[in-house]
C-alpha cells in the first residue's frame, strides 16, 4: 500500500483491496483519514455488498433523507447522478448541479449528524466533474478573534434546505422536519482538534441572537468559506472511493461536465457507530 499526500489536506492511496484488507491495513487507512480529512482508495472493483462492507468499517450506514435519489436496490446507498433528465428530455438542474452550490457539510441538518460521506466512481465524464475539499480547521483558524469570540457557545439552527429552502428532493412529508441545533465552534472528537461547523445551506440561523445580528454573521462566515484555505481537489477515476470527515470539512461539486455524459456514484452516509446507536 502506497500512501501520497495531495498538500495540506487530501491523500491518495493505492495498492490495497479493500475487499480483502487486514485491521492493521485498515488502522493505516483510518489514521490517514482522520489526518488528512478527506482520502481516496484508488483502483477499486466493487459490488454494491462490498462497497456497504467497506463503509460500515468507519461507522454505521444511514440512508440518506432524499428517498427519491435512493438505489433501487439498496436504500442504503444514494445513487447520484441518476435520471438527471425528465421524461421531456429536460436537465433536471436540481440533480445535475447537486451539490455544487458551494461549500458545505453533509448532515448538519440531523440531530446525530453525518461522521463521514463516501462515494464510489461507477462512471465519469470526459472533462469536469471533480469536488472540492477544505478544511474547516483552517476556517477556524482563518476567522478574525473578535468573531471567535463572539461565536464560542453559540447553537446554529439547521435544517434541510436552509434559509433558501432548497429541499427539492425531498419529498413533501420530509420538509416538516424541525431544525436541529448544533454548537459552531466544536472540538472534533478524535483529533482535539477545534474547527468552524458551519453550512451555508442548512443554516436557518444562530440559536439566541436577533434575525438582523444573526444573519449578518451567517453572511460573514459564508464570506470565509467562498475562498476557504488548506483545499483539495479530487479528478475523480473510475473505481475511486472517496471518503470525506464532515466533522472537520467542506466540499463542493464542479457542476461543470457535459450534462450528456454521466457522472454517477454510490454514496453513503456514515454515522459514529456509538452515536447511531
Amino acid at each position: 500500500m502506497e500512501i501520497r499526500h495531495m498538500g495540506p489536506i487530501g491523500a491518495l492511496i493505492t495498492g490495497v483491496d479493500v475487499k480483502t484488507m487486514d485491521d492493521a491495513t485498515f488502522a493505516k487507512i483510518y489514521q490517514t483519514w482522520l489526518d488528512c480529512n478527506v482520502i481516496c482508495v484508488r483502483g477499486q472493483q466493487l459490488e454494491l455488498a462490498d462497497f456497504l462492507a467497506y463503509s460500515r468499517r468507519f461507522g454505521t450506514v444511514s440512508p440518506h433523507p432524499s428517498k427519491v435519489t435512493r438505489h433501487p436496490d439498496c436504500p442504503e446507498v444514494t445513487l447520484l447522478g441518476a435520471n438527471k433528465f425528465r421524461p421531456d428530455g429536460t436537465l433536471d438542474r436540481n440533480i445535475y448541479k447537486r451539490g455544487a452550490e458551494g461549500f458545505h457539510t453533509d448532515g448538519s441538518y440531523e440531530e446525530v449528524p453525518f461522521k463521514a460521506t463516501q462515494l464510489y466512481a461507477i462512471a465519469i465524464p470526459s472533462k469536469g466533474g471533480d469536488t472540492h475539499f477544505s478544511s474547516a480547521y483552517a476556517a477556524y483558524e482563518q476567522l478574525p478573534q473578535r468573531l471567535k469570540d463572539r461565536l464560542e457557545g453559540l447553537y446554529g439552527l439547521f435544517k434541510y434546505g436552509g434559509r433558501k429552502k432548497m429541499d427539492a428532493l425531498l419529498n413533501e412529508e420530509d420538509r416538516k422536519v424541525p431544525p436541529v441545533r448544533h454548537p459552531l465552534i466544536r472540538v472534533h472528537p478524535e483529533t482535539g482538534r477545534k474547527l468552524l461547523y458551519f453550512d451555508q445551506n442548512k443554516i436557518l440561523s444562530i440559536e439566541g441572537l436577533d434575525a438582523g445580528e444573526s444573519d449578518a454573521i451567517v453572511d460573514e462566515m459564508t464570506a470565509f468559506m467562498a475562498q476557504p484555505p488548506d483545499q483539495y481537489r479530487h479528478q475523480w477515476q473510475k473505481g475511486d472511493i472517496v471518503i470525506w470527515d464532515n466533522r472537520c470539512s467542506y466540499h463542493k461539486a464542479a457542476g461543470d461536465y457535459p450534462p450528456e455524459e454521466d457522472r454517477i456514484h454510490w454514496r453513503v452516509s456514515i454515522k459514529d457507530h456509538a452515536a447511531a446507536n
